[in-house]
């Protein structure tokens, strides 16, 4: 007897292709395993058991890449060889904005 399936789906609310099924009974969970790569509607079925997590591993999700904003990092990216008035690596923590001065 399935008790809970969960679809995972993105931010648009579109599914993933995946979900989550809780069973009451193990005999229903060995039997559904049996179903693994067997075909539904044209697709093939993937089934595994739930992976546990290792004690020790890590425990907190990390920042993910994005291809389109590459790592952020806490300093700002200092070209090399690149001269600065403020010194190797400084960055001024404010600057005031720059007065209109119109040419005459």
């Amino acid at each position: 007897t399935v008790n809970r399936v969960t679809i995972l789906t993105d931010k648009f609310g579109q599914p993933k292709g995946f979900a989550y099924v809780e069973f009451v009974e193990q005999e229903a969970v060995q039997e559904a395993l049996l179903l693994n790569e067997s075909e539904l509607h044209g697709r093939q079925l993937k089934v595994m058991a739930k992976r546990t997590n290792v004690p020790g591993m890590k425990q907190y999700r990390g920042r993910r890449f994005n291809p389109y904003l590459g790592y952020r990092s806490r300093r700002p990216y200092v070209p090399p060889y690149f001269y600065s008035p403020y010194g190797y690596g400084k960055v001024p923590r404010f600057r005031r904005p720059m007065r209109y001065m119109p040419y005459y």
